[in-house]
């Protein structure tokens, strides 16, 4: 507040004290009293005539800070996933392990697209170096025409649940053994285009995925070929609100491609998910169940087929405000033999500290028929800085 203003406060609320006190004294002496009354009114006069005169200076506001427009920064964040392991089998039983540390930057281009790209250092379990790798990077159109939007880059694809999801957001440590011995530890992830339609159905929520990708390195399953052969998988996800309290999901997929013997492997897949999260209790309750199956068609060089089955089937249950626990069975034949089978039960216990860190504690017991059966045991450790954007529901 400058010497101004506070002139304009401070002198007519001094003068208008003095007017009263004069005026007051004033009329206690009944003989002066018709003088009294004259001088009282000069001196109010004066005071409106000072008032009048002052400067009207509008009152200075404290300064505040401009907002700029929209940062054509990113958002950025690191994921980081420590793990410690123990495993029945070998002479080197214990371990313990930065297995990843993740860094993502996300941001919208422009009206048309937005940009997301995630960029992985992590551990070679044989050589155990560490390495830097695009996990993901593609661009995903946001203003086609018919319900449509297109994905460019290098992407996970949509089999089923698990897929699409990066590892540290499941509430299991160890992927399912179907879905390693199709896919490999990291997936199907790959170069490609990726089309998605939402169906106008007014009944549920139901969305169309059609991919073409160009082959992976390494793949139990499918590798990319010499010849232009690629490899193509088709999703329809179905999604139903039971209630408030509760929806369904039922998905399925078919994906067909060159394998490492030069001929074709085809996979049809199904997903079921049911999961409860009552509206009154969501922060302290939830139950999901979830499971997978994969039918494997696999053509190898000299005629030779082999068709193989497999699934995993886990149920996750919210036992407190941060914990959860997650049983989960798998059962899988070995891709290139049936006749190997692998039946495992796994158990983690979860506790979220906050949305920006995790524990988790896992132990699995293994069968195979054609070898011992073995335990494993993981604690993993998941933390967050920065910003990142929330997975698929």
């Amino acid at each position: 507040m400058n010497t101004l203003l506070i002139r304009r406060k401070i002198i007519p609320v001094t003068l208008l004290f003095a007017a009263f006190i004069f005026s007051h004294r004033s009329f206690a002496q009944t003989d002066t009293t018709s003088k009294a009354a004259k001088d009282s009114i000069a001196l109010l006069r004066l005071i409106e005539q000072q008032m009048q005169s002052a400067p009207q200076t509008a009152p200075q506001v404290a300064p505040q800070q401009t907002r700029s427009g929209i940062s054509a920064n990113p958002d950025i964040g690191v994921v980081a996933d420590f793990r410690t392991s123990y495993i029945s089998q070998g002479k080197r039983n214990f371990d313990a392990y930065l297995n990843e540390t993740e860094m993502s930057f996300q941001s919208v281009v422009d009206p048309y697209i937005r940009a997301d790209f995630f960029i992985s250092l992590g551990r070679d379990p044989v050589t155990h170096k560490y390495g830097a790798t695009v996990e993901e990077g593609y661009l995903t159109s946001l203003s086609l025409p018919a319900k449509l939007q297109l994905k460019v880059g290098k992407f996970r694809e949509a089999v089923g649940k698990i897929n699409p999801v990066h590892p540290h957001a499941l509430p299991f440590i160890d992927m399912p053994n179907a879905y390693t011995n199709y896919f490999g530890d990291d997936g199907l992830n790959d170069e490609g285009v990726s089309l998605s339609w939402l169906v106008p159905n007014k009944a549920f929520y139901q969305e169309l995925i059609f991919q073409a990708t160009s082959g992976q390195e390494e793949s139990p399953a499918f590798s990319r070929g010499d010849n232009n052969r690629a490899v193509y998988l088709g999703h329809l996800k179905n999604f139903f609100t039971l209630s408030e309290n509760a929806t369904l999901e039922f998905g399925l997929t078919g994906i067909t491609g060159p394998n490492d013997s030069s001929s074709i492997t085809n996979i049809a897949a199904a997903d079921l998910t049911y999961k409860w999260k009552p509206v009154q209790m969501n922060t302290y309750r939830s139950l999901t169940w979830q499971t997978e199956f994969f039918y494997s068609n696999a053509k190898y060089n000299a005629g030779r087929m082999s068709n193989s089955l497999g699934m995993y089937s886990f149920l996750e249950t919210q036992l407190a405000q941060r914990w959860f626990l997650t049983g989960r069975y798998d059962y899988a034949q070995k891709p290139y033999d049936r006749n190997i089978v692998e039946t495992a039960y796994s158990l983690t216990a979860g506790w979220l500290a906050t949305e920006f860190q995790k524990i988790e504690i896992e132990g699995k017991f293994t069968h195979v028929n054609v070898q011992p059966d073995y335990t494993q045991f993981w604690l993993r450790w998941i933390f967050v800085i920065g910003a990142h954007g929330a997975h698929q529901y």
